[in-house]
């Protein structure tokens, strides 16, 4: 867990260096991790080896890790928010979230888990879910992300409700970080060429 935190800061610092994006790279953690009394460190450690702001670093937690132990996790976010980090409850759905807890927790947006995606274009119920979701999200001022997209009737809808981003096989499988840097960079081309156009 160590090492991906470093490698996730290393490479996500080498790809704002090089000016390919300036988004936050998503660190998942496990309990383990999360309960370990020297997690503070090592994430400040990662951000000092690397040189990467601590905004660019986004700590994705499972909603059933956050709500294990409500009292540890709002104390352990809140140093997180401290540093400076960005901070995501994934796989959102699939637990029993105390919604008195999720409006304390200092968190910044939540990943609809893909189990509610998979049918929303031919179930209700999963449509109605992940609408419900959205604009629970969007009251509470958090960004949404919808996780396992496959389909553009599947985008479309989510487009209707405002979702504010997705990931999924619809934009691109699972990347390396070397054929990632080179979609940023064929990006960032095609950016450069179409205002040079206009």
């Amino acid at each position: 867990g160590a090492w991906v935190l470093r490698e996730a800061c290393r490479q996500n610092q080498a790809w704002q260096q090089e000016g390919l994006g300036r988004v936050p790279v998503g660190v998942n953690l496990s309990a383990r991790q999360f309960d370990d009394a020297g997690l503070l460190d090592n994430i400040q450690s990662a951000l000092a080896e690397s040189g990467l702001p601590p905004a660019y670093l986004d700590l994705e937690l499972t909603e059933s890790l956050v709500m294990r132990n409500p009292e540890h996790t709002r104390s352990v976010l809140a140093e997180c928010r401290k540093l400076g980090l960005q901070l995501s409850v994934d796989d959102f759905g699939t637990g029993y979230s105390s919604l008195s807890n999720l409006k304390r927790f200092p968190i910044d947006r939540l990943k609809i888990d893909r189990s509610f995606i998979d049918e929303i274009v031919t179930q209700a119920d999963d449509a109605a879910i992940a609408q419900t979701i959205v604009a629970m999200a969007h009251t509470l001022r958090l960004e949404v992300i919808a996780e396992g997209v496959e389909t553009d009737a599947q985008l479309a809808l989510l487009r209707r409700w405002r979702c504010d981003a997705y990931q999924g096989y619809l934009c691109s499988r699972p990347l390396s970080a070397a054929d990632m840097t080179q979609m940023l960079r064929t990006r960032r081309a095609t950016r450069e060429i179409s205002l040079a156009v206009a």
